[in-house]
C-alpha cells in the first residue's frame, strides 16, 4: 500500500513547494508532485498546514530521556526508540571518554541495534567518539582520569587511577571498527597527527575540537585528514583577529564540515549566524549535543558517562557548574535555526538533515526526491513533530506513551 501526504508545504533542496505532496512506496519517496492528491484507497493523509521537511539526523548526541549511550548495552536501542518523536529520522550515539570495557559495551550496543533494525524506530549510524584523545585543558564536561595520549602514555596532570592505556582504547575501536564513524581528537597532542592519518586511512571522519590547537596545528589536523569540527566555538580558543586559532583553521579549509549547538546558548545567535555565513549550509551540520537530560524537567538528575548532571533551563551541568551539553532535541533546533538565527525553512532542514547526510557519505536519504528514502519529518505551524516517517513506517505521538527508561 502506498502511503500520501497530500497538500502540505514541501521543503526541497532549494525551492519550497506550496502546496506540494509527497508519494511514498516500498520505503523510499516515489514521487513529489505540486498541489494535492484526492483521498483515494491508500494510506492517504492530509497535511495541510504542515511543514515536510527530510527526516533530521543528529551527528552529535549523547541522550534523551534519562537515557545515556554509555549506561547500558541497550541503551542505544533505547534512544532509537525515543528520537523519532523529535522528528530525528537518525543518530550517531555519542560518548564521552571512557574506558575500553565501557567502549566495547557501546559498540557492542550499536551492533545489535543495527542488527535488530526495528521498523519506525530512528537509524543507528555508527558512533561519534568525543574521544579520549582530547586536550585536558578544554575538557569541558569530559572525564579528565580517561583522557590518554594515542602511544600510551598519561598526559601530565591527568590521573592514573583509571588503568588502561591509549593503545587498549583504539584496540577497541579497531575490533568495532564498522560501529566507529566519527571520532573527536585534538591535533595538537603527541602523536595524534600520526593517528588523524591512520584513522582517515581505514575510513573513519576525525573531527578536530576539545582542543587548545593554534591556526597552524589546526591546518596540520586538517592537512593531515580532519574533515570534521566537533562542537565549533565550544572547548577551543576563541577566534581572534591575531591568533585566529583552530576556528581559523576550520574557516580557512572549506573541506571541513562543522557542527554547532543550535540551542542560542551554546553558541549566541549573532556568532551563529556570522559563522554559518561563514561556512555556508553546505559546510554546517545543526546538532544538539544533547544528553540524558534532555526531554526532562528542570533539576533532573542524570548520568552522562561517569559523571552525574544536573538539566538546567538552557543546558546541563556538573556539580561545579561546568557546562555538560545541551538539553536540546532537534525538531527544537530546526525551530531555532529558523526562529533566532534567521535562517529560511529551506536552509534550516539543510543543515539539519541534507548536510549531515552527505558528511556520513548517505547519497540516498536527506532530501525530499523522487528516488531518495522515505525518511520525512512532519511539523505544524508551530514547528511541533506530527509524523516522523523513517523508511516509510509513520511514527505518531501517543499520549499514552511513557517516558520511564
Amino acid at each position: 500500500m502506498r502511503t500520501i501526504l497530500s497538500g502540505g508545504r514541501v521543503v526541497l533542496e532549494d525551492s519550497l513547494l506550496e502546496p506540494g505532496s509527497l508519494v511514498l512506496d516500498d520505503g523510499v519517496i516515489a514521487d513529489v508532485r505540486p498541489g494535492t492528491i484526492g483521498r483515494s484507497g491508500e494510506d492517504w493523509h492530509d497535511v495541510r498546514g504542515h511543514l515536510l521537511v527530510p527526516g533530521f539526523i543528529d551527528v552529535h548526541v549523547h541522550g534523551v530521556e534519562g537515557i545515556d549511550t554509555l549506561a547500558t548495552t541497550n541503551a542505544v536501542a533505547k534512544l532509537a526508540a525515543r528520537f523519532p518523536r523529535y522528528g530525528v529520522a537518525g543518530f550517531c550515539p555519542t560518548t564521552v571518554g571512557c574506558p575500553p570495557l565501557a567502549l566495547r559495551r557501546l559498540l557492542d550496543g550499536i551492533r545489535k541495534a543495527r542488527i535488530d533494525n526495528v521498523p519506525g524506530h530512528a537509524t543507528v549510524y555508527p558512533a561519534h567518539l568525543e574521544s579520549n584523545f582530547i586536550n585536558p585543558d578544554y575538557r569541558g564536561a569530559q572525564p579528565l582520569d580517561c583522557i590518554r595520549l594515542p602511544n600510551g602514555d598519561v598526559l601530565p596532570g591527568v590521573p592514573g587511577d583509571v588503568a588502561f592505556s591509549g593503545r587498549e582504547i583504539l584496540d577497541e575501536i579497531a575490533r568495532g571498527r564498522g560501529e566507529v564513524g566519527i571520532l573527536t581528537i585534538a591535533p595538537e597532542l603527541e602523536g595524534t597527527l600520526d593517528l588523524i592519518r591512520q584513522l582517515t586511512a581505514v575510513g573513519h571522519i576525525v573531527s578536530l575540537g576539545h582542543s587548545g590547537a593554534t591556526f597552524e596545528q589546526g591546518l596540520a589536523g586538517i592537512d593531515g585528514g580532519g574533515r570534521h569540527a566537533t562542537h565549533l566555538f565550544n572547548r577551543m580558543p576563541p577566534f581572534s583577529h591575531r591568533a585566529p586559532g583552530l576556528i581559523g583553521a576550520i574557516f580557512e579549509r572549506d573541506v571541513v564540515r562543522a557542527e554547532i549547538v543550535c540551542d542560542g546558548y551554546h553558541v549566541h545567535p549573532v556568532v551563529a549566524r556570522t559563522a554559518i555565513r561563514m561556512l555556508g549550509r553546505d559546510r554546517t551540520m545543526a546538532i544538539t549535543d544533547g544528553v540524558a537530560a534532555a526531554g526532562l524537567p528542570v533539576g533532573s538528575v542524570v548520568p552522562l558517562g561517569s559523571h552525574t548532571i544536573t538539566a538546567g533551563k538552557e543546558a546541563a551541568f556538573l556539580a561545579d557548574g561546568t557546562l555538560a551539553g545541551s538539553t536540546l532535541t532537534m525538531d527544537e533546533a530546526f525551530k531555532r535555526s529558523i526562529t533566532l538565527f534567521g535562517l529560511s525553512e529551506i536552509d534550516a532542514a539543510y543543515i539539519c538533515a541534507t548536510t549531515p547526510a552527505t558528511q556520513l557519505g548517505l547519497t540516498d536519504r536527506g532530501r525530499l526526491s523522487a528516488g531518495q528514502r522515505a525518511d520525512i519529518t512532519v511539523l505544524d505551524d508551530q514547528f511541533e513533530v506530527a509524523m516522523t516517517f523513517i523508511a516509510g513506517v509513520r511514527w505518531e505521538p501517543d499520549p499514552s506513551a511513557s517516558t520511564e527508561v
